[in-house]
């Protein structure tokens, strides 16, 4: 089937802009709306987290790309100003799991997951 996904997600345009997912596009007008009426600030989508680092072998040359994990979306709320880094699931792999225990351990971040 055309537009359809690994997951079974399916490929939505809102806004102009193309998400993974139709879960995902919703959430998107959703924190839009809570953004306009002043509930959350700083509103950013497919936000790069680097996990590990980069590793170069002795000439500079790297020899292992840096992990990381992309959110779906951060922003902060108010009155607090606290970060939130969402990530609307459907499907929780392996890897994601991996990566969702290293945020927390090494940034101290916990992902919300929608």
């Amino acid at each position: 089937m055309k537009g359809i996904g690994k997951y079974h997600n399916q490929k939505t345009v809102v806004d102009g802009i193309t998400f993974d997912s139709k879960k995902e596009a919703i959430r998107w007008q959703e924190l839009k709306l809570m953004e306009k009426a002043g509930e959350i600030f700083e509103l950013k989508r497919q936000v790069p987290f680097i996990l590990l680092p980069s590793q170069s072998d002795e000439n500079g040359k790297v020899i292992e790309r840096a992990v990381k994990y992309i959110a779906d979306f951060t922003y902060r709320k108010r009155p607090s100003g606290k970060i939130v880094v969402e990530d609307s699931k459907g499907v929780r792999t392996e890897v994601y799991k991996i990566k969702k225990k290293i945020m927390l351990y090494r940034l101290g971040i916990r992902i919300t997951e929608v």
